[in-house]
């Protein structure tokens, strides 16, 4: 086995891509890459320089592993700012930094994508390895993985990687027949709100309207990249995506995402959008014109769950944060992050406060569990 490494993720056609990567998790499909790179969203301006890494056996490609030469630590979701500032108070630069991520993206996946016929640990040494290696330069710090899967998560462990853990909300289907039936599984008081909400909804005079992306008119993506974007100017911040990664991205593979319009006065006020995976689906984005009582619960949360209901999908992932997420049935778990630094000094510091670290998570994470809505 051997590696290489790209510096665009249009060094490699879609087909040898994806057929190691697969198609179930939409992230890391080539599409959805290739949809970052040409609508400028990630870029060496931006701060994300593409570097992945691909692994042959002979001439067959046997893994891959989307990687990116970072020079901050902005659109990750796994917040190592406090690291960066412990480096520099010491005169040594955190950045640039190895990155082994989906930009912009939360959402637990595959983050090295190996063939069933492979040895897995044997490819991720390899990988590992050739990161090492690469680091040698004084100006590399670390190599961070983000969102793994648990699997994943315990064969970098095994490989001497730190973990680090924090809690998301997701929701799963218990064989649900209607979004009814769901709330059949909550207590009174917490079926009534839902109803109640949803019912506040119509009585302003908003429909939903759900659209599989590849219906999706230009005219409906500028409206969303609008309402995109506000979320972010509301927070004083700028949006990460550039307007041409949507359509792109529904040009490419449109039959994975789920776009979510609310309609009033035949006028969209808000939208919400979502991607689909085998059995998972992942809320994405979400803007609104104004505030409408309980709409961002509607278009992000309740349209998504009917979706997973009426489609068979097991999981609903929303994505980072959302404590508000509790009381309408998303049940708290792990994700987990792998990370290497080759400083031992700083290593060793990081391993100590991660290890305190999971003990607050594992305590929050039980505590998050006491509030769900369900029958006792």
């Amino acid at each position: 086995m051997y590696v290489t490494q790209i510096t665009s993720i249009k060094d490699i056609v879609a087909d040898q891509w994806n057929t190691v990567a697969g198609m179930d998790y939409p992230f890391l499909r080539h599409e959805f890459l290739l949809a970052l790179e040409q609508s400028g969203s990630i870029s060496e301006q931006t701060g994300w320089q593409s570097r992945h890494l691909l692994i042959w056996q002979d001439q067959e490609l046997i893994a891959l592993m989307p990687l990116y030469l970072k020079g901050h630590s902005r659109g990750e979701y796994v917040f190592d700012q406090q690291w960066a500032q412990a480096f520099q108070q010491m005169g040594q630069s955190y950045y640039p930094k190895w990155l082994t991520a989906i930009p912009f993206t939360p959402c637990q996946g595959p983050r090295i994508a190996i063939k069933e016929t492979v040895n897995q640990i044997q490819v991720m040494q390899l990988a590992l390895t050739y990161i090492q290696d690469t680091a040698t330069q004084p100006t590399i710090s670390s190599w961070h993985c983000l969102f793994l899967l648990p699997q994943q998560k315990d064969q970098l462990e095994s490989l001497g990687l730190a973990i680090r853990e924090d809690v998301q909300f997701h929701w799963f289907n218990k064989e649900y027949r209607t979004f009814d039936d769901f709330l059949q599984t909550f207590s009174a008081s917490k079926r009534k709100m839902i109803r109640r909400e949803r019912r506040k909804v119509e009585e302003q005079g908003i429909c939903l309207l759900q659209i599989a992306g590849k219906d999706v008119t230009e005219a409906q993506w500028r409206d969303f990249y609008q309402l995109y974007t506000l979320t972010y100017l509301k927070k004083g911040m700028q949006p990460y995506l550039q307007a041409a990664f949507f359509p792109t991205c529904a040009a490419l593979m449109g039959e994975q995402l789920l776009l979510v319009l609310a309609i009033k006065d035949q006028q969209t006020v808000g939208a919400a959008l979502s991607f689909v995976g085998k059995d998972t689906l992942y809320g994405r984005y979400w803007g609104c014109y104004e505030e409408f009582d309980f709409l961002h619960f509607e278009a992000c949360y309740y349209q998504g769950l009917e979706y997973c209901i009426a489609h068979g999908l097991q999981q609903f992932d929303s994505g980072a944060q959302g404590e508000h997420k509790i009381a309408r049935g998303f049940e708290p778990i792990t994700t987990y992050s792998a990370h290497w630094l080759k400083d031992e000094h700083f290593s060793k510091a990081i391993r100590h406060f991660l290890d305190r670290e999971q003990k607050q998570v594992a305590l929050y994470k039980q505590e998050a569990a006491r509030y769900l809505p369900f029958k006792k």
